[in-house]
């Protein structure tokens, strides 16, 4: 078993089910009558081709929550159905366009996922809201987690960096990253990284496919991910020399429709303006004493009572006052307080 599923499994059950069969949906069914929540691992449409989407599951149970998987980009949106990888969201983000060293090509974050943790983080925070939105109205609802929305909060600083102060990140800037310690070779040639997971070969497969080089397929040195691995110099000279004859973006385009996971490098100026963050309103504008402040918003969404920027930043201490009178303090206490600088 791998170590990473290990380390993420501890006092938990396991129950395999070969969600093809009817039987095996009418079990997942019967489980969710007793369920809090149900949290999802497909791509979009998946569950609701199984016929286990959220009205479905809704029917069941409607104090049920319906946790979404971390896909790239949740429903309904432009990305809604392609495949989320780290890598491909590190680039995608605008971490990739920030990490590096100096006057390189630009890097993965760390030598282990890291768009993936960020965009799990608020995870636990999404179903807590869900859940004690229940408390109000007796029902649950579909929460809604995607990687690219929680990755920009994750570097919610350079983005309102631009956003605020039209600050773009220096190309040049000091940067620290390096591959992913454990996947397959992941070629960052022509500003467009790609993302394929260790174990299918239909994914390489696909990836040759649509570099026109099918001839690697029958390379002994490329059979296996292990192969791969151990000559992945060749195989990046392949895949550069392939790439090398058109733009990022084009072969993006090109590879996702080949079904092959991929993402080109996107800084965060770029970013900010795609048409998915605009749809999924992750940057959200905000009336401040400055005038205007376009910020990042909370990193999933609800069905219903989504968080939303509604109060601009505050000074330090700027509402001590109105706090500690919630809190019961007379003016003459507040005051005291203030004059004995204890607030």
């Amino acid at each position: 078993m791998a170590p990473s599923f290990l380390s993420m499994n501890g006092n938990k059950r396991s129950i395999t089910l070969d969600l093809r069969r009817p039987e095996a949906i009418e079990i997942v069914k019967r489980l969710v009558v007793g369920a809090d929540v149900v949290w999802e691992n497909f791509r979009g449409g998946v569950m609701d081709r199984l016929g286990l989407g959220y009205e479905a599951l809704s029917a069941i149970n409607p104090r049920a929550h319906l946790l979404r998987r971390l896909r790239a980009s949740a429903a309904p949106g432009p990305s809604e159905t392609t495949a989320a990888f780290d890598g491909k969201l590190q680039a995608m983000s605008g971490i990739m366009s920030i990490t590096g060293e100096p006057r390189t090509v630009a890097r993965r974050a760390r030598g282990s996922p890291s768009a993936t943790p960020s965009a799990a983080s608020p995870r636990p925070l999404a179903v807590a809201s869900a859940l004690y939105q229940r408390t109000h109205t007796g029902r649950g609802q579909l929460v809604d987690v995607a990687m690219l929305d929680a990755a920009l909060a994750f570097i919610a600083g350079p983005v309102s960096e631009y956003t605020v102060a039209g600050i773009e990140a220096a190309p040049d800037r000091q940067r620290v990253g390096e591959p992913e310690a454990h996947g397959e070779p992941l070629p960052g040639g022509r500003r467009l990284h790609r993302a394929v997971p260790s174990s299918p070969r239909s994914s390489s497969s696909s990836l040759m496919q649509a570099l026109g080089r099918p001839d690697a397929l029958a390379d002994p040195r490329f059979k296996d991910w292990p192969a791969r691995t151990e000559n992945e110099p060749a195989l990046r000279e392949i895949i550069e020399a392939a790439m090398a004859t058109d733009d990022p973006r084009t072969w993006e385009t090109r590879l996702t429709a080949a079904d092959v996971p991929c993402g080109s490098i996107w800084k965060v100026h770029e970013i900010v303006r795609h048409p998915q963050l605009e749809h999924r309103d992750v940057l959200q504008t905000i009336d401040t004493r400055y005038g205007p402040m376009e910020l990042v918003g909370a990193g999933f969404r609800l069905e219903h009572g989504s968080p939303s920027l509604d109060r601009e930043p505050p000074t330090l201490g700027e509402h001590t006052d109105e706090i500690l009178k919630e809190a019961g303090y007379s003016a003459e206490e507040i005051e005291r307080l203030h004059r004995e600088a204890i607030v």
